[in-house]
């Protein structure tokens, strides 16, 4: 089972013709309210590529439909707390070019107790594994402790924030980076090749696996001396809001069904590119069959 202690935002999406610069009032296109949070869009997409996922999140009772939309897509949800507190939630440019920029409150999502924390992990049994990312508090605590209980964690750390670098990352079993944030976490230049993030990675965690998201050059994975490259299918890009929660979602559910991490990496590839071609967090993530019918046509071509 994976268990996904993970953020739930309500996303708030603006179409525009460029990001909005200090000082401007800029005219948007088009508006939607939708469901998000890179929590929320791992759990949807791990259940839409049939996996086993249960939500560890909180949200406000008055964004309570969250809950039976996530149930009805095959999320686990009891351990959805309903609260008081005004749920996470983001502010979205998209531009012309489908490229985003995101303003992030982080409200419900930071409302865990230590004891709350403690209570979720003692539900899970030695080879699960938790998933989380960094949009919630308590992350310090909680790799440990999800660690002391023998779960495999797997951490999306983003966004990427100066406290990263303090969290026991050698701890984890499977970290998913951007360029980005690979880059800023091992304070290497933003141009840094691939192969030279990966060989820091080595030096500076040891024997943790990695895979490196490179946008639409492709993807790496690392473990020790092990590693594979799979190139991103050439699409055109509509928006790119939850694409990387997409791949992190297929990537572990094709890891669930026993899959190795080349065709992990395959698969992960091709509901990526699927996303990206649609507008929307949450409603971007395919499913199975979409992407089994994808990597169909590939293997034809």
């Amino acid at each position: 089972m994976i268990f996904n202690f993970g953020s739930i935002n309500i996303d708030h999406t603006y179409r525009v013709a460029y990001f909005v610069r200090p000082g401007e009032t800029l005219e948007s296109n088009e508006y939607s309210v939708g469901l998000g949070g890179k929590g929320v869009n791992q759990s949807l997409a791990i259940a839409r590529a049939k996996g086993a996922v249960s939500h560890w999140g909180c949200v406000s009772s008055v964004d309570a439909w969250v809950v039976p939309e996530l149930e009805s897509a095959g999320v686990g949800v009891q351990d959805v707390e309903l609260t008081a507190e005004p749920s996470g939630h983001a502010i979205i440019q998209i531009d012309a070019r489908g490229e985003n920029a995101i303003l992030l409150f982080s409200g419900a999502n930071h409302g865990f107790t230590p004891e709350r924390m403690k209570a979720l992990v003692a539900q899970t049994t030695p080879g699960d594994t938790m998933l989380i990312q960094n949009e919630c508090n308590g992350l310090d605590q909680l790799i440990p402790l999800a660690v002391s209980h023998g779960c495999k964690v797997v951490f999306n750390p983003a966004p990427m924030t100066s406290g990263v670098s303090s969290l026991p990352l050698d701890q984890c079993k499977l970290l998913f980076f951007n360029r980005t944030e690979a880059a800023t976490l091992l304070e290497m230049p933003l141009e840094s090749s691939a192969s030279d993030l990966l060989r820091r990675f080595n030096e500076t965690l040891g024997s943790v696996e990695v895979v490196l998201t490179l946008g639409g050059e492709g993807a790496w994975y690392q473990y020790n001396s092990e590693a594979y490259f799979q190139p991103a299918l050439k699409v055109q890009a509509i928006d790119t809001t939850a694409a990387g929660d997409t791949f992190v979602g297929y990537f572990l559910a094709a890891r669930q069904a026993g899959l190795e991490p080349p065709q992990c990496l395959q698969r992960a590839t091709a509901a990526a590119a699927l996303a990206v071609q649609r507008r929307g967090a949450a409603s971007s993530i395919p499913m199975a069959e979409e992407v089994d019918r994808l990597m169909c046509q590939q293997e034809a071509l």
